[in-house]
C-alpha cells in the first residue's frame, strides 16, 4: 500500500511539473497579443508613405516586433508554433521595410488570431461590468496621467515620453478592442509608464476596460445605438455575447454592419454591457464562436482541433433550435445542415485554407439567417401548431406502422393472450419519453451528441431487427409454406422470451420517436404559444388514432399471405428508411465521416440524405432485404 501511495504521489507531482509550463503561458500569451496589437494601431504614427514620420515611434516598432518573435520562440511546443514564428519575422522584415500600414495592421492582426487559436487565454468577462465601478478606478488610479477626461493631459503627464494616451482620440479608439485595453491594463506596457494593475481584481480591471472603451464615443449618442440593438436582429446576431463584444473594434463593428451603426452601438454597448447579457442569447452564438474558433484552428494547422470546433457548432449549438427552424422554416434548415456537412467534410479532408474559409462562411451566413427566423417576433401560433401537429405525425406514424403490423399478426395468428407485451412496450417507452423530459428539464440538458448517437444507434439496431423480421413475414406469404408452419410451431412459435423479444422491439420503435418528439416539443414550447402547440399535438393524436383503427380493420379483412406479403413489403421499407436515419445520426454525431452529394435531392422522413455514407448503408439494407426475398421464393417449391 504504501509503494502504491508513493507511485500515485509521484504520478501526481509529474503530472503537475507538466502542466507546468502550459499556465506559465499564459502570460507571456497575453503579453505578445498586447504587444501585436499595440503594433496594429501605432503603426501609423511611426511610418507613412513608406517614410519614418515618429523616429521615436518607429523604434518602439521595431523593437515591439523582435520582442514577438522572441517570445513566441519561448512557448512550449505546439504544432502552430513553427508558423507563428515565421509570420512573426515576417512581420518584423515588413517593419523593417516601412511598409504601408495597411499591411503592418494585417499581419499583426493575423498573427494574433493565429496566436489565440494555438495558445488560448480567457477573452471575455464571466458577466457584465459595473461602469459605475470602473469611473471610480479611473479617477484613483488614471486621472492624474490621462486627465479627468481621458484627453491625456493630466497633472502626472509633463515630461513623460512617450505621454499617456489620450483616450478621447476617435480614430485611434476606433481601432483598439476592449480586450486591449484590458491587457494593456493587466500587463501595463513595457517603455512606457503604464504600469500593470494586476493585483486589481479581474472584475475591476474589465470594469476599467469598459469605461475607458467608452470615453471617445458620445454619451448622447447611446439612445440611437439602443434602438439599433433593439430592432435589427442582424446587429444582435452579429454581437451575441460579452465575448465578442470585447473582441471586437469599433472599426470592425462598421466593416459588418456601416459606419453609421458603429458609433452609436459602440457608445451604447460599452456603457450598457449587461444589453448583451440579457438579450435571450439563442444557441446560435454559441454555434458562431465555435465555427470562428474553428477557422483559426485550421489556419494554425490544427486539423483536429477545427474538425471538433466545427462538430460542436453543430451539436451544441444548431442541434437545440433545430426543432423551432423546422417548423418554421424546413428550406433553411435543410441548407444549414447541407452547409454544415460541406464545411466537416471539406476540414476532414484538409482542402486549402480559402476553400474551407467559404464553406465556413457560407454557414455563418446561414446562421444570420436563422437568427432572424428564429426571432421572438416571428414566433406565431400557427407555426406552433404546425409544427407541433407535423413532428408528432411524422414521428408517431413511423411507429405505429411497426405496432400496428405486429398487433395485427397477434391477432391473425390468434395469439392474443401475448398481446399485452407489445401494449406494454409503447406505453413503457411514453413513460420513459416522459421521465426523460422531466430529467432533461429540470435536472441535465442532453447534449446534441447524446441525442443523435440515441437516434443513430435506435435507428440502426432497430432497422437491423426489422430486415429479419421483414424477410420472415416474406417467407411466409407462400400459401402452402403458411400451412406447414401452422401445423409445425404455431403452438411454440411466441414462447415467454419471444413475447419479450416483441415487448423490446416495441419499446425501441416508439423510444426513438418520442425522445425525438420531445427534444422538438421542448423547444417550440420555450418560444411561446403553448396553447397552439398543444392543440397541434392533439389534432395529430387524433389522426394518428384514426390511422390505427383503420389499419386494424383492413388487415383484419386481408388473407393470412397477403397480409404477411404486404407486411414484408411495409417493414422493408421501414427497415431501409431506418437505416438512412441511423447512419445520418451517427454522421451528425461526429462518429463517421461526410462525404456529401451536392446535386442528390434530401428526404429526411424516408431517411434519404445526400451522402455517400447513408445512400450505401441504404443501399446495402435493400441488398440484403432483396437476397433474403429471392431465397425466400427459390425455397418455397422445396419447402412444399
Amino acid at each position: 500500500m504504501r509503494a502504491l501511495g508513493r507511485g500515485a504521489l509521484a504520478f501526481l507531482l509529474l503530472a503537475l511539473v507538466a502542466l507546468q509550463p502550459a499556465r506559465a503561458s499564459e502570460p507571456e500569451v497575453q503579453t505578445i497579443w498586447r504587444l501585436l496589437d499595440y503594433v496594429a494601431v501605432d503603426y501609423p504614427g511611426a511610418v507613412s508613405g513608406g517614410k519614418v514620420v515618429s523616429p521615436a515611434e518607429y523604434a518602439e516598432m521595431t523593437e515591439f516586433a523582435a520582442q514577438v518573435e522572441t517570445r513566441l520562440k519561448r512557448l512550449p511546443q505546439k504544432t502552430a508554433k513553427p508558423n507563428l514564428v515565421n509570420q512573426a519575422a515576417a512581420l518584423r522584415q515588413s517593419i523593417a521595410a516601412k511598409s504601408a500600414p495597411a499591411t503592418i495592421e494585417t499581419q499583426s492582426r493575423r498573427l494574433a488570431g493565429a496566436l489565440l487559436a494555438s495558445y488560448p487565454v480567457p477573452l471575455a468577462p464571466r458577466s457584465a461590468p459595473d461602469l459605475a465601478r470602473g469611473a471610480k478606478l479611473y479617477a484613483e488610479n488614471c486621472a492624474m496621467c490621462h486627465g479627468a477626461t481621458g484627453a491625456g493631459n493630466g497633472p502626472g503627464a509633463a515630461g513623460l515620453d512617450p505621454p499617456p494616451i489620450a483616450f478621447t482620440d476617435a480614430a485611434r479608439a476606433r481601432e483598439r478592442s476592449l480586450f486591449a485595453l484590458y491587457q494593456v491594463i493587466s500587463q501595463g506596457l513595457e517603455g512606457t509608464s503604464m504600469a500593470s494593475f494586476e493585483a486589481l481584481p479581474d472584475s475591476d480591471r474589465w470594469a476599467l476596460s469598459f469605461y475607458v472603451g467608452s470615453i471617445a464615443f458620445p454619451e448622447s449618442s447611446q439612445s440611437e445605438g439602443r434602438q439599433i440593438w433593439e430592432k435589427d436582429a442582424r446587429v444582435r446576431a452579429a454581437i451575441p455575447d460579452l465575448a465578442t463584444l470585447v473582441g471586437k473594434t469599433p472599426a470592425d463593428i462598421a466593416r459588418e454592419l456601416g459606419d453609421g451603426k458603429a458609433g452609436p452601438l459602440t457608445a451604447f454597448l460599452r456603457r450598457q454591457p449587461a444589453a448583451v447579457v440579457a438579450k435571450p442569447v439563442g444557441s446560435l452564438a454559441l454555434s458562431r464562436q465555435r465555427l470562428d474558433a474553428s477557422l483559426k484552428a485550421y489556419a494554425a494547422g490544427d486539423r483536429g482541433a477545427a474538425s471538433d470546433l466545427a462538430l460542436s457548432a453543430y451539436l451544441d449549438g444548431f442541434e437545440p433550435v433545430e426543432p423551432v427552424l423546422a417548423a418554421r422554416d424546413p428550406d433553411l434548415m435543410a441548407k444549414i445542415e447541407m452547409a454544415m456537412g460541406n464545411l466537416r467534410s471539406a476540414i476532414g479532408k484538409g482542402r486549402p485554407l480559402t476553400e474551407v474559409k467559404a464553406a465556413n462562411a457560407e454557414v455563418a451566413r446561414l446562421f444570420v439567417e436563422a437568427e432572424a427566423a428564429l426571432a421572438p417576433e416571428q414566433a406565431s401560433a400557427s407555426s406552433s401548431f404546425l409544427g407541433a401537429f407535423g413532428v408528432l405525425l411524422r414521428e408517431g406514424l413511423e411507429a405505429l406502422l411497426i405496432v400496428i403490423a405486429m398487433m395485427a399478426f397477434l391477432r391473425k395468428t390468434g395469439r392474443t393472450d401475448v398481446m399485452g407485451y407489445v401494449h406494454g412496450g409503447w406505453v413503457s417507452a411514453l413513460a420513459a419519453g416522459a421521465a426523460t423530459w422531466f430529467v432533461a428539464t429540470y435536472f441535465i440538458g442532453i447534449s446534441g451528441a447524446s441525442r443523435e448517437l440515441t437516434e443513430g444507434f435506435g435507428s440502426l439496431f432497430a432497422a437491423i431487427i426489422l430486415i429479419s423480421v421483414g424477410i420472415w413475414m416474406h417467407g411466409k406469404s407462400n400459401a402452402e409454406t403458411w400451412q406447414r408452419y401452422i401445423k409445425e410451431k404455431i403452438s411454440a412459435a411466441l414462447s415467454r422470451r419471444s413475447a419479450w423479444f416483441l415487448f423490446g422491439l416495441t419499446f425501441l420503435v416508439v423510444y426513438r420517436e418520442v425522445f425525438e418528439t420531445i427534444l422538438f416539443y421542448a423547444a417550440i414550447w420555450a418560444q411561446g404559444n403553448g396553447g397552439a402547440m398543444l392543440a397541434g399535438a392533439a389534432v395529430a393524436a387524433i389522426l394518428l388514432g384514426l390511422i390505427a383503427w383503420a389499419m386494424l380493420r383492413f388487415s383484419a379483412r386481408l388473407p393470412i399471405t397477403q397480409f404477411f406479403s404486404w407486411s414484408a413489403a411495409l417493414i422493408a421499407v421501414l427497415a431501409i428508411v431506418l437505416a438512412g436515419k441511423g447512419i445520418g445520426g451517427l454522421q451528425e454525431a461526429g462518429l463517421l465521416g461526410v462525404t456529401p452529394l451536392a446535386a442528390f435531392p434530401r428526404f429526411p422522413i424516408l431517411g434519404v440524405y445526400p451522402t455517400v455514407q447513408t445512400l450505401l448503408a441504404q443501399l446495402a439494407a435493400a441488398i440484403v432485404l432483396a437476397a433474403g426475398f429471392w431465397f425466400n421464393r427459390a425455397r418455397a417449391p422445396h419447402a412444399a
